[in-house]
């Protein structure tokens, strides 16, 4: 997904309604937020600096991000309704469209 597409599907309520979350409370700082739509807004951030300006932070959460989408990919999702399943859903917070690929 470009930065673009990723931001506008992270604005959604679909987008917030998918994920693990971290436990934190809603009303706390975090706000309840799943991992992954955090990892969105991460990847989002990093897709937007140059790259001689990327760290090795940057690069660690690039692998973690292959990583899950790797995993969840293989996995398989939903035979039927895979257009608005969790399973989708998901990777798409994490800059992925199965429906793209």
């Amino acid at each position: 997904m470009t930065p673009g597409e990723l931001e506008k599907w992270l604005d959604t309520e679909e987008s917030r309604s998918v994920g693990w979350s971290d436990g934190a409370k809603k009303e706390s700082p975090k706000g309840g937020e799943s991992v992954g739509h955090h990892q969105g807004r991460r990847i989002v951030e990093i897709k937007h600096t140059k790259k001689a300006d990327l760290t090795d932070d940057d690069y660690a959460d690039m692998r973690k991000v292959v990583g899950y989408v790797k995993r969840h990919l293989a996995q398989g999702g939903p035979k039927d309704d895979v257009k608005t399943s969790r399973w989708r859903h998901s990777l798409m917070n994490w800059g992925h469209d199965p429906l793209k690929d």
